[in-house]
């Protein structure tokens, strides 16, 4: 176990154009923060020396050329490029967007060849990525493809923690997509993380129907009749807690959520909603159902108030603190899991 060690952060630093550099900054400018881990940021010294000094700030970088050269007790920077980058504060631009990608590369090769313990990716602009290179929605169907698992959205809070059975998929086709294979998949892939990678040894879960009044016996839908229900009452009796499918209308409101260790959503925005309104600035969004641990902030690019000064780091040191806690996590589990009569004797 790397009890005693540093974890080594790796960080992609999403779109330059957008608050990402800002917030990285932000996140290691005291001293204080080396003592937990070890940042290795994707980008180049070039480019983060111009955002040191557009912000005015004391942070110091240490320059290397590989992943593998990095220095504890620094905030290290690979340079995954060598030029000089222009940078325009709130513009979409397609070339930023190619150093996004560039970043998240060499960031991800290194995640999977282990020179960095976990990634933290900083926020990406989803239309000025794509390329026939890259053809992903975002990073959690990049990462699934990359690390070759079965990636899962989980938004997780202090108190919330929400997965998605659907996630970038157009609202016209999340039903559709909703199968009772992929409910399946899913659920199994929540109660993993919570057990592996938040240590409850036996989560509780609350599925959201599909439709409104989970379709009111069949006159708003059936897809929660004859999909849904039958398929978590199949997975309840091989023994998960797994309850529902709920309302999702009064679901947060009435403070329901706070009786599961998870949630899971039937689309993209009945669960982040409520997710964000909740949790904002505190959230993180982490990619469950992969070999190794991604997080990120619980925000987008925020190109409004790029470059200002004003972003808010909160999000990104929550995004570095969790992958920190699920790495540690991670490594007890496999620990005990190698000696369970230590765990026994605990």
């Amino acid at each position: 176990m790397k009890k005693d060690e540093k974890i080594i952060v790796g960080i992609s630093i999403g779109d330059l154009n957008g608050i990402g550099a800002e917030i990285v900054i932000k996140s290691y400018e005291d001293p204080r923060s080396l003592e937990l881990n070890t940042p290795v940021i994707f980008a180049s010294a070039k480019t983060m020396q111009f955002f040191k000094n557009h912000f005015n700030s004391k942070i110091n970088f240490f320059s290397i050329d590989s992943p593998d050269k990095v220095v504890h007790g620094k905030v290290n920077v690979v340079n995954v490029w060598d030029e000089a980058v222009k940078i325009d504060f709130g513009s979409e631009d397609k070339k930023i967007g190619e150093y996004a990608i560039k970043s998240l590369e060499a960031a991800t090769k290194a995640l999977k060849e282990g020179a960095i313990d976990v990634l933290v990716t900083a926020p990406i602009n989803k239309h000025n990525i794509q390329s026939e290179k890259f053809n992903f929605p975002g990073h959690t169907d990049y990462l699934a493809k990359a690390l070759n698992g079965k990636s899962l959205m989980f938004m997780v809070s202090d108190d919330l923690r929400v997965g998605l059975l659907t996630d970038h998929v157009p609202l016209k086709d999340a039903s559709n997509t909703i199968t009772k294979d992929l409910i399946k998949e899913k659920i199994a892939t929540v109660t993993k993380s919570l057990k592996h990678d938040f240590g409850i040894r036996k989560p509780k879960i609350a599925v959201l129907a599909i439709n409104p009044h989970a379709g009111d016996n069949g006159v708003i839908g059936n897809e929660d009749d004859t999909v849904l229900k039958p398929t978590l009452e199949k997975i309840k009796s091989e023994g998960t807690l797994v309850y529902g499918p709920y309302s999702a209308d009064s679901f947060f409101g009435s403070s329901t959520y706070k009786n599961f260790d998870a949630i899971i959503a039937s689309y993209h925005d009945q669960g982040l909603i409520p997710f964000k309104t909740i949790a904002f600035g505190k959230g993180v969004n982490y990619t469950a159902g992969l070999d190794k641990v991604r997080t990120s902030p619980d925000h987008g690019t925020a190109y409004e108030i790029a470059g200002k000064g004003i972003a808010d780091e909160s999000s990104m040191k929550q995004a570095i603190v969790t992958a920190i806690e699920i790495f540690r996590h991670r490594e007890e589990h496999n620990y005990y899991s190698k000696n369970p009569l230590k765990k026994a004797s605990r």
